[in-house]
């Protein structure tokens, strides 16, 4: 099976589930904090549970490009397994933990762990589909990380109707299981060896490929509006929920859902929206994936204004819809874009350094936004979030001009 024509998206699928469990994990933990807090004190403050949340981004963010350098050197099938299976045991470990230091440590390990997936994921469609529908394939793959994200909202819903500790026990059993389907149907896409005399193909040494990449101007306004646009990316899934549930003034077994899902099926029609688009536009303009990935953009901006200064759930979820929209135009395409500027053998160390960057920004906002929230201005938080994506936006239409599609 693995060498028919239909096997490549057989992978998207084999690694559209792993992406959900990627999302659902580490996010259902932003909807349980109220269920937390009655067991674990600690959480009652916002600065903690910031604190909480910004270790798993600063060790997620550190081991990207160490993550990027391996899946270029690797198999990425044995990595994507390994992945999986240490973050959905440190899940289900969680459910088990007793006190803040331990959840703390626990998702310091899950940032370890889940930092090895993105880069050898998306680096491994990319060498399975390098024709026309490379950005229709990583956007469904980006797909399963918006539901997952969607499911982790669901995180409150079966605390409240049983614990906080059988959410992670489920979710965490589940990632487990489903490795032993990796390990059975998920193969490997074989890649030619960097050549440096024609008798001895050998890997390219680590620090030629980060010299290389450092050395590229486009791969660094890639950089520059990929952690721009991350900002509003990890406030919403981070902070959205609190958000809802404060300026809705409805729980948060309610704002959860009501915040994941709007911006999860938002996103899934982005991506089927911006994924076909790119791959048309760029058999007849090759900027066409640059050129959707800014109306993504220019989308996203409305509507974290109007996410935080609007009131209302009518306001609420029309922003948060048309902010998914556009965010799931711009995901879709953040690979098959570096893919013009990148050759194959560097690109999951690319985009590793490009996670790490975009974490780190998470990581920033998600600290700010934890101090802005005890200070009751989290709203205007997201709205001042809309100038910088504008001048990503900027930046992208002005620098990048690809020459290729498909850069070797």
């Amino acid at each position: 099976m693995k060498n028919s024509k239909i096997y490549p998206w057989v992978v998207v699928g084999l690694l559209w589930v792993v992406a959900l469990l990627n999302y659902m994990d580490r996010q259902m933990l932003s909807t349980m904090r109220e269920a937390m807090q009655i067991d674990i004190a600690e959480l009652e403050s916002a600065v903690n549970f910031g604190r909480l949340m910004a270790i798993f981004l600063w060790i997620y963010g550190f081991m990207s490009p160490v993550a990027g350098a391996v899946a270029d050197r690797v198999s990425r099938k044995w990595l994507i397994v390994l992945s999986l299976g240490v973050w959905s045991a440190v899940t289900l470990l969680m459910g088990y933990s007793s006190s803040f230091a331990q959840i703390y440590w626990l998702r310091a390990l899950m940032g370890v762990s889940e930092a090895l997936y993105i880069p050898a994921a998306l680096s491994l469609i990319a060498d399975y589909f390098t024709g026309s529908a490379r950005s229709l394939a990583i956007g469904i793959h980006m797909t399963g990380l918006y539901l997952g994200q969607a499911v982790g909202g669901f995180g409150a819903t079966v605390a409240a109707a049983f614990s906080w500790q059988t959410a992670f026990h489920w979710f965490g059993l589940a990632g487990i299981l489903y490795a032993g389907v990796l390990v059975l149907f998920l193969h490997e896409k074989r890649r030619e060896p960097v050549v440096r005399e024609k008798s001895k193909p050998v890997g390219e040494p680590v620090w030629r490929s980060f010299s290389l990449i450092f050395s590229n101007v486009a791969f660094w306004t890639i950089l520059f509006f990929f952690a721009s646009s991350s900002l509003p990316g990890w406030a919403t899934k981070n902070w959205l929920p609190t958000l809802f549930a404060e300026s809705l003034g409805i729980p948060m077994s309610q704002a959860g859902p009501v915040s994941t899902v709007t911006i999860a099926l938002s996103s899934f029609v982005g991506v089927m929206i911006g994924g076909p688009i790119s791959d048309r536009w760029v058999r007849r303009n090759l900027r066409g994936r640059i050129y959707t990935s800014a109306i993504g953009l220019g989308a996203m901006i409305p509507a974290l204004v109007l996410l935080g200064m609007g009131g209302g759930m009518f306001a609420a979820v029309s922003a948060g819809l048309f902010f998914g929209v556009g965010y799931g135009m711009f995901d879709a395409n953040n690979m098959p874009i570096l893919c013009q500027f990148v050759p194959a053998r560097q690109r999951a160390s690319a985009y590793g350094v490009m996670n790490m960057t975009g974490v780190f920004a998470g990581a920033v906002i998600t600290k700010v936004l934890g101090r802005w929230a005890e200070a009751g201005d989290l709203g205007l938080g997201f709205a001042l979030m809309a100038a910088v994506v504008g001048l990503a936006l900027a930046m992208q239409l002005i620098v990048l001009r690809p020459k290729t599609d498909d850069m070797q």
